[in-house]
């Protein structure tokens, strides 16, 4: 199976390196993508949410038959938005902490330096989601990160397909089983009612941060492969 890997806020494709050898021995062919505007200067104050959404698009018509997308962060936003523009292309949708959004939703909202978004720092975070990166785990990563477009993480998504409610959805959760999801998607209707509409969902807790590639890549690399079985 074609697996796109689609990486959250700051990150390129590296940020995939230690769970794309469990894949491809399991038999799939993961495609690691670094999207437009990430680290670079050129175009990137133009680059916008549905250009990331594009860029997927154009990978799925690259590539054969059904694919799988999974997306981890606020790249679960561009994998539910090209989802729905290719329902009939995707075999599953895999969420890495974080959940369908619904129509219209943004990323978050973060300082924005000279037209881009620059990484936070762990210590922006709350504590449970980067408790389990220790020193060398962050240092590692920190100098792989780099700024994102501005108008990315508060561009609407765009979800017009009803059909995407039929792709069968996982969520590899940091730290919320299926309840621990739905108590806290009560607090947002449109999210939860996004939830509830879709036909095939399983949660799964990793035990995790926020970061399992970094974490726990060989446990999220199982967990994907297990969801494609």
């Amino acid at each position: 199976m074609d697996v796109i890997l689609i990486p959250g806020l700051w990150l390129d494709a590296s940020s995939w390196d230690d769970v794309v050898p469990a894949l491809r021995d399991a038999g799939h062919r993961p495609h690691a993508l670094t999207l437009p505007g990430v680290g670079s200067t050129a175009g990137a104050s133009r680059t916008t949410l549905r250009d990331w959404v594009d860029a997927v698009v154009a990978r799925i018509d690259d590539l054969p038959g059904q694919v799988v997308l999974v997306g981890h962060s606020g790249g679960g936003n561009v994998a539910w938005g090209a989802a729905d523009r290719r329902p009939d292309r995707i075999a599953r949708v895999v969420f890495v902490d974080t959940l369908p959004p619904s129509p219209g939703a943004e990323i978050s909202e973060f300082p924005v330096v000279d037209g881009a978004v620059p990484f936070p720092g762990w210590d922006f975070f709350d504590e449970p989601d980067v408790a389990d990166l220790d020193r060398d785990t962050r240092a590692r990563w920190t100098p792989r990160t780099h700024p994102v477009p501005a108008a990315v993480p508060t561009d609407a998504v765009d979800l017009t397909d009803d059909r995407r409610h039929g792709i069968p959805v996982t969520i590899l959760s940091g730290s919320a089983d299926e309840r621990g999801v739905r108590e806290m998607l009560a607090g947002w209707p449109r999210f939860l009612a996004e939830f509830d509409a879709l036909e095939d969902v399983s949660v799964v807790e990793l035990g995790s941060g926020h970061w399992p590639q970094f974490s726990q890549p060989h446990r999220l690399a199982r967990e994907i492969v297990a969801a494609l079985a």
